[in-house]
């Protein structure tokens, strides 16, 4: 499934950036709700709310108000005299995530949810004013208000699967990010993949990562792989068999298998894909089944055929995410470089996935310790 949402015009843009906002706003309404001091503990996957809102507004900020040169996409300059000044006094200091230490953003004199829901406010009038002005829908002209669609409906993501984590209930509008159209379940139990050349990452017009650019032929012996992610049914005997770790947000109650969902206990759907499993745990059940992950290239190359089913969970890889031949970073350097060999290649979506991100090229990544996405994991015959 290619994104429509990476072409879009200025207008089909100005909608994206609305829906989007909407979004936000509603899931900020939700956590202060369900934990009204809004106050999370440190930990390596979360960031305090109200920073994760404020960095919203200031990436929009920086990058289509700020940003003087924002009609000339990946050619702009990503710091320096070409930036004006912020609407909100020390932004920078603030809410920066290239600059600002994760560890500090606990510390931070950040401003309260009503001053950050203005800044928000008015960030989105002024990007909005920009995007009009625009006098042609060129991928360079439009690239910026392509890229903070994209950012902020996955901190959007971030905020579902943080509030899981935390155990709190959010309404399940919310939750969802996209339809899964086409996504579900397979017609057939496995794929026989033949032995061809795969081209991998970008080409042609539209919007993309640095991450998922230049497009390059990998050549694929023939294989064979699981036609959808690996479902309870089959990952609790292994749990049984092995006595291997349960992932969060599942206990046997009863005799019966449960799973928490955003604050609520609810029956196990033995049919659902595994979710809460980091790259190890992943590894482990392709041991014990006498299987094997899929490289990224054999994920990206199954996902065309019509039977490939994807959407729900993310999908660990045995790749590392390294860059591309003949890679040149964007202005933006935070989707790849700073993480180049440290994390693991994730593809897919998952069902907290904003329709404006989902797409088949598109490259997650996440240090393979993390159980608190939401991924999972399909195999390939040895």
């Amino acid at each position: 499934m290619t994104n429509p949402w990476r072409t879009a015009n200025a207008e089909t843009l100005a909608q994206a950036l609305s829906d989007t906002r909407q979004r936000t706003l509603g899931l900020m309404q939700a956590w202060q709700a369900a934990l009204p001091d809004l106050a999370v503990p440190p930990r390596p996957g979360m960031n305090p709310p109200l920073w994760e809102w404020g960095h919203i507004a200031w990436f929009q900020e920086w990058w289509t108000v700020r940003n003087r040169q924002r009609g000339e996409g990946i050619r702009s300059a990503s710091w320096g005299d070409g930036f004006g000044p912020s609407r909100m006094p020390r932004a920078d200091a603030l809410y920066n995530s290239s600059e600002v230490a994760h560890d500090s953003r606990w510390s931070l004199p950040l401003p309260d949810l009503q001053h950050t829901q203005r800044y928000l406010a008015d960030v989105l009038v002024h990007s909005l004013a920009h995007l009009r002005a625009v006098s042609e829908s060129t991928d360079e002209a439009l690239y910026f208000w392509r890229l903070v669609v994209q950012h902020e409906a996955m901190h959007n993501e971030a905020a579902v699967y943080m509030a899981q984590d935390l155990g709190l209930a959010l309404p399940e509008a919310l939750y969802v990010g996209h339809v899964q159209a086409g996504m579900g379940p397979a017609s057939t139990n496995a794929l026989h993949i033949p032995a061809q050349v795969c081209t991998l990452g970008h080409s042609g017009p539209g919007f993309a990562f640095d991450n998922e650019c230049q497009a390059h032929p990998v050549r694929l012996a023939a294989f064979e792989i699981d036609a959808m992610a690996v479902t309870w049914s089959q990952y609790l005997p292994f749990l049984q068999a092995t006595g291997h770790a349960l992932p969060p947000h599942v206990r046997g109650a009863l005799g019966d298998w449960q799973v928490r969902r955003l604050g609520q206990w609810q029956p196990m759907d033995l049919n659902a894909p595994v979710v809460h499993v980091n790259a190890a745990d992943a590894q482990a059940w392709c041991e014990w089944a006498g299987r094997r992950l899929p490289t990224e290239a054999e994920w990206a190359c199954a996902a065309h055929s019509p039977d490939f089913a994807w959407g729900q969970v993310w999908e660990w890889t045995a790749s590392d995410f390294s860059p591309y031949p003949g890679f040149v970073a964007h202005p933006y350097r935070d989707y790849s470089e700073p993480w180049w060999h440290g994390h693991r290649v994730l593809r897919g979506a998952c069902a907290a996935t904003s329709a404006h991100v989902v797409d088949v090229r598109y490259r997650n990544f996440f240090v393979p310790e993390r159980r608190d996405i939401f991924a999972g994991f399909r195999s390939v015959k040895l």
